[in-house]
């Protein structure tokens, strides 16, 4: 199973060859592997999973065990309806979902620090309206972390859109979306945007619906509106057309409107042009196209999230790290982007951190703070734990390794997990001594020290850079030492390997060869079989795009890579840049001691 899902990580409609089979070491002739590719193919078109709202009720006038199949969810005490969204729907009954989104979280607990930092409450509220800085941030596409628009696609789009305004940010959410992709109506309204193309309108009243999109439907609201003005149809069944368009729907079922919405529109004099368009678009609204009221509230989240990043990113850091797991990037990748834009950021430490993480003032109260790691990002570490040992700690500093153990009460693998991050280094040294003295500590059952033994202390040699930053990423999953290609530069710089920060400057069809940790690998369904690979170095990203016919050449370097080398041409379109593969080296074994057997590191 693990040899198959990595050989072909999605589906993309096709058998794998029996040559496929091969490469990668699985017999094509054994019954069990042929069984099991039937019962796959099989499996297609199922559920994925079972998923459920973290919050979602429906309501029914009788018993609904009467009505629905009923079972226990994992939780104790939790219920789930074996029927989706659209069988409730089709039954009449009432649901109601009640969303969550960890974004929320996060706002909260960075105004909840930058109201400790200025002395008085901050609110949303307090956060100032239209602010030049942030929106220049944002149209650079600075926006790791940012609620929404942190994604590739989002990215590619902000530089080209350069948002300036909060409606802009309206758009931006909405227009990223397979809806307005599969309809079309992305590269019209950016040229118009841009003023590449004229904005015209078909009639006063379509302009009276589309002006403020130039021209282009982008929301559901706004194709209900011209069903209504151009094709004739009533309020009863523009509502019929939306939930036709319902959200999440891979085919919307708009094709029984074809003939009411053309006919309608050439009816009332429209070209059949625009009538054949505006369908095209409406189909693919059932591809997911956004209300413009979601749109509206998703857009101030993402104004707030971005205005925090660009004047308080210290506390901006702090509150993503406090709201994982969630977003888009791991926490290693929040830190270095941090980093990179001048946040200090501090080691665990036993006798400082607190299980979240925290800001601490230069002493001069200037500046940005730096960013304390909290202990909730040590692995193997219970809450419990820190909670004595900041109990603890309020009583008393602690002066040594035992004192810590017997006045918080900590186990041998809450010491272990401690000593694997270096979070006791203040009280012992560095990590490898730190680890050998807690392994020391333990007393094998059965066996009593006689303390009349004086035992030898044995002196270790600190361990290499290297092996530190191994040790990082096992404990934390992320480092504070040197970016590990930083370890391998001057052997990439004798391959002729460019860095992420060397190739923002080259032109436009620039042969180029980069090599990065793979951060991220994304496959759209809108993208018609091409891969997006995000590389990291010491220095950035950067956005590789592998066309369908050299990701089936080498799928096997291409989907395992941890370490990969791309050749390619450099595409550049204004601020938009992107790596175009040629051609993919795995070099994950340049990794020697930082590759975990198993796992990416990063």
């Amino acid at each position: 199973l693990n040899r198959l899902s990595k050989l072909h990580h999605w589906w993309d409609g096709r058998t794998i060859s029996a040559e496929r089979l091969q490469e990668n070491g699985v017999d094509p002739e054994s019954p069990v592997v042929q069984k099991l590719l039937a019962l796959s193919q099989t499996l297609i078109g199922f559920p994925r999973h079972l998923s459920q709202h973290s919050g979602g009720f429906v309501i029914a006038r009788d018993s609904l065990a009467r009505l629905v199949p009923i079972e226990n969810a994992a939780m104790a005490e939790r219920n789930v309806i074996q029927w989706d969204k659209d069988d409730l729907d089709a039954m009449g009954l009432l649901k109601i979902d009640v969303l969550a989104l960890g974004m929320l979280s996060a706002i909260r607990r960075a105004l909840d620090l930058i109201g400790l930092r200025r002395g008085e409450l901050f609110t949303m509220q307090d956060v100032p309206a239209e602010d030049a800085a942030t929106y220049r941030m944002i149209a650079k596409a600075d926006t790791v972390g940012v609620f929404q628009i942190e994604s590739r696609a989002q990215m590619s789009m902000l530089p080209r859109l350069k948002p300036d305004k909060f409606y802009d940010l309206v758009i931006e959410v909405a227009i990223v979306r397979p809806g307005p992709i599969q309809g079309g109506m992305v590269h019209p309204y950016l040229k118009r945007k841009q003023g590449l193309e004229a904005v015209d309108y078909p009639s006063p009243a379509v302009q009276q619906v589309l002006e403020r999109t130039l021209g282009i439907p982008i929301f559901q609201e706004q194709v209900m509106q011209i069903a209504m003005v151009a094709a004739g149809f009533s309020g009863g069944e523009a509502d019929s057309l939306r939930r036709a368009m319902a959200a999440w729907k891979r085919k919307g079922g708009v094709e029984k409107f074809y003939d009411r919405i053309v006919g309608g529109m050439l009816e009332r004099g429209y070209e059949q042009s625009f009538a054949e368009r505006i369908f095209r678009q409406i189909e693919g609204f059932g591809e997911y196209g956004f209300p413009e009221s979601h749109a509206a509230s998703f857009a101030l989240l993402v104004y707030i999230s971005a205005w925090i990043k660009r004047h308080e990113p210290a506390a901006f850091l702090a509150a993503l790290l406090n709201a994982q797991p969630m977003g888009f990037y791991s926490a290693s990748q929040l830190v270095q982007d941090a980093r990179r834009h001048q946040v200090e950021v501090r080691p665990p430490d036993i006798a400082i951190s607190e299980w979240d993480c925290t800001l601490e003032e230069a002493p001069d109260g200037s500046g940005q703070p730096a960013v304390r790691l909290g202990l909730r990002l040590l692995k193997g570490l219970a809450g419990g734990a820190v909670e004595r040992i900041a109990d603890a700690r309020a009583m008393q500093p602690f002066d040594s390794i035992d004192d810590l153990k017997r006045r918080a009460e900590l186990s041998q693998q809450d010491l272990q997990a401690l000593a694997r991050a270096n979070a006791l280094s203040s009280l012992s040294g560095h990590r490898r001594q730190v680890a050998w003295q807690v392994a020391g500590m333990q007393t094998m059952p059965g066996l009593l020290k006689d303390a009349s033994i004086a035992e030898e202390a044995i002196v270790l040699p600190p361990a290499s850079e290297g092996q530190e930053i191994l040790a990082d990423y096992a404990s934390a999953g992320l480092t504070l030492n040197r970016h590990p290609l930083a370890l391998l530069r001057q052997q990439l710089k004798k391959m002729n390997l460019s860095t992420a920060l060397e190739m923002q400057s080259f032109p436009n069809r620039k042969l180029a060869r980069t090599t990065g940790l793979v951060t991220m690998r994304q496959r759209p369904q809108t993208a018609k079989g091409t891969l997006f690979v995000t590389l990291e170095d010491e220095t950035g990203n950067i956005n590789v795009i592998v066309w369908p016919a050299l990701l089936e050449k080498q799928r096997k370097e291409i989907l395992n890579a941890r370490l990969m080398t791309v050749y390619g041409v450099w595409q550049r379109e204004g601020e938009v840049v992107h790596l175009i593969a040629k051609r993919v080296v795995d070099h994950s074994a340049m990794l020697g001691s930082l590759m975990v057997e198993g796992r990416d590191f990063y």
